[in-house]
Formats: structure tokens, C-alpha cells, sequence
């Protein structure tokens, strides 16, 4: 079952000691949340470029100058050692998970922390919108899809994005709520069949765990910050290291 931490610096702590290493959904309600990559500074004008190209999967909240582990958004934390599980990318290739990369840190890496769409899952359940994954104390599912990104360098691919069942009726309350955080993906950018987004089975996300579709529901789909995983892979990157998908670093900053 994924623990319900309320405050951001007692999970990074706990996440620091490698006492939390689960999902951060459902964590410090009312705060930003982040998907992080950290890739050699080399690389790191063309990310920026791809995440202005892209600001619906890339939603910056901050780039650290080259060599920083100490973030604006959460200052005394160490974005090498706060986020509940990271992976390391070879040449597009997931190589090792990880409690921390402070062992691996160098003095040109450059870490962009993106916003997450479980920012503002605090908002959904104030208005009443129950969201399974959280009930049944999962990740949210995440899927590969055919929308391709803009391109910029080296980086290229298509968008990851991410499910949640929604009662029909519900549709358009979420839809208004989701997009008040334009820093957490903002509104759906699709609601309904699957098939249209190249997605074969929602009982199969490529990152994430499944939930059940009910009669009365329907799957509503948000741009996702596990797409620069993707794009890594896709476009072979030499080197990369980002959040394991679900576990998030989470900020300061209120949603």
C-alpha cells in the first residue's frame, strides 16, 4: 500500500535515507510534483528546446545550473539523493535503478525538474472525483502513444502519457480542474478510445500499474513527464538519469 506522506521535506527526507521508495501519488497534497532529467551539459540546450517545443508532456518548473543539486523550488534538498528511485539510461538502454546518483554525479550534468500531473490529483479529490490508482494504493498507468513531439537535436519521439478511469458525467468537471495547472500537463489531451492514441490494451501500461475500466467510465488521457524517458531512449542518448516512472521529487512550491 503507497504511504500517504503530507509534508515535501519529510518525504525527500525519508527518500534521502532510503526509508520511501514508493510511488508519490497521493503525497504532499497541494504541492508541484516533478519528473527529473538529468543529462551532461552537452545535451542540455537541446532538451531545453525540446521541452519549449513540447510544454504539454515538458512543463518546466526549473533548470539547476550545470554541477547544482540544490533546487530553487526546494532549497536544502539534493535532487541526487531526494526522489524515491531513479534509473540510468546508456545509450538509450535502462542499464540500473537506483536510490540515488549522488555516487554518479558529475560536474556538467544539468537536472530539469518537469511538472506531473499528480499535482493536481488534491484538486480532483476535493471536488469529489475519486481516482482508482490512489484508492488502490497503485501507480497510475502510462502508455506510449503515436502523437509524435517536435523534434529539437538529438531529441525525438512520441508522447507518454497517462490514464485515469473517469465517470462519464465527470468528464468535463475534470477537464476544468486539471486545466488550472498548466505546470502539471494542464487538461486532457484525449478522452475516450485508445485505439486513436496506438494504444492496443489499457490492461498492458507501459510503465505504471493497470486499473479496472468500469461500465460508467471512460479513459481520460493527460500528456505525461515519463516522455523524456522515452524520447532518451528512442533517440539513443549516451547518458541520462531520471526519476523511476511514478516517483516523483517533490517541491516546495504550492500547485
Amino acid at each position: 500500500m503507497i504511504s500517504r506522506i503530507q509534508q515535501p521535506a519529510a518525504l525527500r527526507n525519508e527518500a534521502r535515507l532510503g526509508d520511501y521508495t514508493q510511488p508519490t501519488t497521493g503525497c504532499a497534497p497541494g504541492y508541484l510534483q516533478a519528473n527529473l532529467m538529468i543529462i551532461p551539459q552537452q545535451q542540455a540546450f537541446d532538451f531545453l528546446l525540446f521541452c519549449q517545443r513540447n510544454p504539454k508532456p515538458c512543463p518546466l518548473i526549473e533548470v539547476l545550473a550545470p554541477g547544482e543539486r540544490e533546487p530553487a523550488c526546494a532549497q536544502g534538498a539534493d535532487i541526487a539523493t531526494d526522489v524515491p528511485g531513479y534509473r540510468v539510461y546508456r545509450d538509450g538502454e535502462l542499464v540500473q535503478e537506483r536510490n540515488e546518483v549522488a555516487s554518479l554525479w558529475r560536474d556538467d550534468f544539468v537536472s530539469f525538474l518537469i511538472g506531473c500531473s499528480f499535482s493536481f490529483e488534491a484538486a480532483l479529490a476535493d471536488d469529489g472525483i475519486a481516482l482508482r490508482h490512489i484508492e488502490q494504493g497503485r501507480n497510475v498507468a502510462m502508455y506510449r502513444t503515436n502523437i509524435a513531439c517536435v523534434p529539437a537535436g538529438s531529441f525525438r519521439g512520441e508522447m507518454v502519457v497517462s490514464m485515469r478511469p473517469i465517470k462519464s458525467r465527470d468528464v468535463a468537471k475534470v477537464v476544468d480542474v486539471s486545466n488550472r495547472f498548466p505546470l502539471a500537463h494542464g487538461a486532457p489531451v484525449h478522452v475516450g478510445n485508445a485505439a486513436a492514441l496506438g494504444i492496443a490494451d489499457l490492461a498492458q501500461p507501459d510503465y505504471g500499474d493497470a486499473v479496472a475500466l468500469l461500465d460508467d467510465e471512460v479513459p481520460v488521457f493527460w500528456a505525461c513527464g515519463v516522455t523524456p524517458q522515452w524520447i532518451a531512449q528512442r533517440s539513443r542518448l549516451p547518458l541520462c538519469i531520471t526519476h523511476a516512472p511514478g516517483k516523483m521529487f517533490v517541491t516546495d512550491l504550492k500547485g
